[in-house]
Formats: structure tokens, sequence, C-alpha cells
């Protein structure tokens, strides 16, 4: 499958900025099932330095500087990628999830090793007896592991509401499992402090849906925009994803940007401003379109 991913950021400034400095993960990743054919990234106005780099997470960032006066920054990255139809995954054939939470602590398979550090706390998916307490009736004894991230994954799409700005990104988890709504960000956190607090390895996944989908085909919520779901290490298949949005495991219309402990690793746009004015204004539009006869 190939697509065409079209991600315009529009900043609109009350007063002019002197010099702003800022960080995208706007470049899709290269995975056994993603393969990235063409980026390019075009910025009003021009940035004085244009770089990139590739971050500890194996994340491809750019790093640019705007040096002159402006009270407008846009940015516009065009990607085209592919991607394979992911197989059908065996979700009774992993170990029982305490299996994999002990092989987490002892085995000195060096992938399992690298994976522990999503075990630990992350500024915005931080470990807690309550997200324990909510995860438990998913997590049973001897229940094999992505059965039970599954099971957890099928109760917060039912009982969370998705209300765009009802939440911001600063949301403490424990105010967003309390009040049981927010969006694909928030939804992935919940997932990711549940199974940190269970002992278990969880990372954040930020990337886009397909914008329209085929005839016949269900139109999948966070479609307009970026969007975010969360990953979890099963000792036996790797890394598994899960969509608690949309109540699925991505397939071929999830397309991967990048991956770390949560949102702060990997925003779509940071940056740090020299005036500018108070609350300035963003815009950001998404298309995902599927191109039928791929690129060559």
């Amino acid at each position: 499958m190939a697509y065409r991913v079209r991600h315009i950021t529009r900043y609109q400034f009350s007063e002019p900025v002197s010099l702003s400095h800022n960080l995208a993960w706007l470049h899709p990743r290269s995975t056994a099932r993603q393969t990235p054919l063409t980026f390019e990234i075009d910025i009003t106005p021009s940035p004085t330095i244009l770089a990139s780099r590739v971050d500890l997470y194996g994340n491809h960032a750019h790093y640019f500087e705007v040096m002159e006066s402006h009270r407008s920054l846009k940015i516009e990255c065009v990607s085209q990628v592919e991607i394979l139809q992911r197989l059908p995954v065996a979700l009774d054939d992993s170990p029982p999830w305490e299996e994999a939470r002990e092989l987490l602590s002892r085995s000195w398979d060096s992938r399992i090793r690298m994976a522990s550090a999503f075990t630990l706390d992350s500024p915005l998916a931080r470990r807690s007896e309550d997200l324990a307490r909510y995860g438990s009736p998913s997590f049973l004894p001897g229940q094999p592991l992505l059965m039970a991230v599954s099971d957890l994954m099928h109760r917060i799409y039912r009982e969370f509401a998705y209300k765009p700005r009802a939440t911001t990104i600063s949301t403490p988890l424990a105010e967003i499992l309390e009040k049981r709504h927010g969006v694909c960000q928030d939804f992935a956190h919940v997932a990711i402090g549940v199974l940190r607090s269970m002992g278990l390895a969880a990372r954040y996944v930020s990337g886009y849906l397909e914008t329209m989908p085929p005839p016949g085909r269900p139109r999948l919520v966070g479609a307009d925009a970026s969007h975010a779901w969360f990953a979890v290490l099963c000792p036996v298949q790797g890394w598994v994803d899960f969509d608690p949005t949309n109540d699925l495991m991505p397939g071929d219309r999830h397309i991967t940007l990048a991956w770390g402990r949560d949102y702060s690793d990997v925003p779509p746009m940071k940056g740090v401003v020299l005036g500018g004015g108070r609350n300035p204004l963003m815009e950001v539009s998404v298309d995902v379109q599927r191109e039928a006869s791929g690129f060559g």
C-alpha cells in the first residue's frame, strides 16, 4: 500500500518574533513493514539553519532556526510511504503476562534489556496504584499477555469518551483516568501508564491514519490530524501495536512517524520563540491519501 502524506502547521503571532528555535518529528520511520520513499520539508520564512538528526529512539528529527523577524510561521511536510499488509497477530500465542514481566527484569536478551527503560516513569505516563487498579480486571492470573492488553484496549475504547479540546497535553493522567475522556494521546498514555504499573514495557507511537478510507470501510477517529497509539513488548512477537481510540490493532492504514516514552519525546512540533506576544494561534492540517498504483 502506498500513501502520500501532506502535513501543514501554521503559527500566527500577535507580535513580531525575532528568533525561533524548533524541532519537528514529521519524517516517517523505516520499520519492518514501512518504507519511507521521499520526504520534503518547506519552511516559511526560510530558516537560517535546517538540520536533521536521529534521536535516542531512532526517530528522524529536524531542527531549524528562523532568525528574521516574522509574525507567522508555516511548516509543510510531504512524505511518500509504502506499507506492507500486517499479518494477523495470534493473541493467545504469547506467554502469561506475569512471565513477560519477569523476563524484563532477568533476561540478558539485548532487545528485552533495552526495552526495560519503557517500564519506568516518564513525564506524561507515570505509574500509580490507581492505574494498576484500573488495569487489573484485564490482567487475570495466567492470562496471555497480548490477550490481556487487547482486553485493556477494548475497555479504554468503551469506557473513555473521545472529546477534542476536553484536555490539553498538560492534563494530569490521574485526571484523565478520573474523568474518562480525552483524545488519542490521552488514551495511549492511560494504556502506557497501566502497563508500566503492571511492570510491563510500553511505548508511545505517533503517526497518521488514512484520511479517506476505501469504499465500504469505516472512517477512523483521528484521521484529520496526527494520531497516536501504543505498543507493548511481547517476548515472542516483539513490539505489538494497539490503537485504543479505534479499538483495533494498527494495520495498513496506520503510518508510523516516531516512538518514545510518551508524547513529550516525539511531539510533531515543539520550539521556543523570542517575542510573539501571548497565545499564538496554531493550525494543523493533515491529508493522507492512498496511491492505488504505488510509487516508482
